[in-house]
């Protein structure tokens, strides 16, 4: 993905100040800051987004952006979701409708958008972009704006409304560490190259991997990108130097496709892992193709879209026949599992009595053992851990749905307690 994702702090920055000029110059409504409720002609308690007859629900994505492919993915898969709900009498007794805005993997556009949107919907269940999200987290925080980013950075962590689904990016890397260890020979002393995004999403997938190196007797050397850079023939040079028995990648797909087959093409071939947002099907249509297969793996929090789960296979008949001649891919699973996730939470605030923001994001905060039958089951009770710790690994195959098959199922890294600790101590 897209995750997929990245990001300037400085940015952020600035973007979240914009923000809250731009608010502070529209006067800030109770309406926008979720704390004007009544109640419906059923008695439960509501608020923005939310009337007699509807629940809104906001979706900022990339849908003209360099996650363009992603973004259309989960916003088709969560506008499945809202007709198989609304054809079953919606949540609450009211119909579900999800309101669609592009940012293009602009920030500005986005924190302008977000304004625009924010006095009008109940939750967030999809934003794409760590540099979005961080732009904006304040401003979550204060309308009580309950939000599922499609980002996994640590950085998002903390924060009551925000709510990264699954695992981090640095968990990830220390299941991929400790894949390569197992499964790819390397030993004390080894040295692994990693290739990631500046900005949160590469920060945090470096964290882990240095941590999870040196507890190998490992060495880490680092190469950070930008989102523009699309030709690594420089990174893979200086790798190739250091003598490399692994690539990480924490990037987009087309970084990982071009670290992929340049390798290949200079001989360095040597197992490649990425965290889920350095893939995309569509990669092995390219000339990469070759050596992605025979070189890649992926980490991921969710499971391949060819998985065998019941739930998987449920949700991928159902978006064939709904959107035939789209790609099935992991955005598809990523929207699919966001939307129920958020579903299950308004029904039980629902059940609770109230829709208001702040009693959605109470009720998703009870949730303890979230499971859509997607992957894991997920914890949301404490706000500073990752809501899962286990870890697909999967696999490129052109053949399958997705193009990726698991090589391992999930399970959770050896030493990630510690990792956590570490962070937090």
């Amino acid at each position: 993905m897209n995750t997929t994702h990245h990001r300037h702090r400085t940015s952020g920055i600035v973007a979240a100040t914009a923000l809250a000029l731009l608010l502070a110059g529209t006067g800030c409504s109770s309406k926008a800051d979720g704390k004007n409720t009544g109640s419906g002609a059923d008695g439960v308690k509501t608020g923005p987004g939310v009337t007699d007859k509807t629940i809104r629900l906001g979706a900022l994505t990339d849908l003209t952006g360099p996650y363009a492919t992603l973004g259309k993915s989960i916003v088709q898969a969560q506008k499945m979701w809202a007709d198989e709900t609304n054809a079953k009498g919606g949540v609450c007794g009211r119909q579900i409708e999800i309101v669609v805005k592009d940012h293009g993997y602009d920030v500005q556009k986005a924190v302008t958008t977000y304004a625009d949107i924010a006095p009008d919907v109940v939750a967030l269940p999809q934003v794409i972009g760590s540099p979005v999200v961080a732009a904006l987290l304040d401003d979550i925080e204060r309308d009580h704006m309950l939000t599922f980013p499609q980002a996994w950075a640590a950085s998002l962590l903390g924060k009551d409304s925000v709510q990264v689904l699954g695992t981090t990016y640095d968990v990830d890397m220390l299941a991929a560490v400790d894949f390569l260890t197992r499964t790819k020979g390397l030993a004390k002393g080894d040295t692994i190259g990693h290739v990631y995004f500046e900005g949160d999403y590469g920060a945090n997938a470096l964290e882990g991997s240095t941590w999870a190196a040196d507890k190998a007797g490992m060495k880490v050397v680092a190469q950070k990108i930008k989102a523009t850079d699309t030709d690594l023939s420089a990174q893979v040079s200086a790798l190739r130097k250091a003598k490399v028995k692994a690539i990480l990648i924490s990037a987009g797909p087309a970084q990982t496709a071009s670290l992929a087959g340049v390798a290949a093409s200079r001989g360095l071939r040597v197992p490649i892992v990425s965290n889920a947002p350095g893939f995309a099907p569509q990669l092995m249509k390219t000339p990469a193709a070759a050596a992605l297969e025979g070189m890649l793996s992926v980490v991921s929090a969710a499971p391949a879209v060819s998985s065998d789960l019941p739930g998987v296979r449920r949700m991928v008949s159902a978006y064939e026949k709904k959107f035939p001649g789209s790609p099935v891919d992991s955005g598809v699973l990523s929207g699919y599992n966001a939307a129920q996730l958020i579903g299950a939470d308004l029904k039980k605030a629902c059940a609770a009595g109230s829709l208001a923001r702040e009693d959605v994001v109470a009720a998703h905060r009870a949730q303890k053992n979230a499971d859509t039958g997607l992957g894991s089951p997920l914890d949301f009770s404490d706000v500073s851990r990752p809501a899962s710790l286990e870890t697909y690994v999967l696999k490129p195959d052109p053949k399958a749905a997705g193009a990726l098959v698991k090589v391992e199922d999930a399970h959770s890294a050896p030493g990630v307690e510690e990792y956590l600790n570490s962070r937090t101590s």
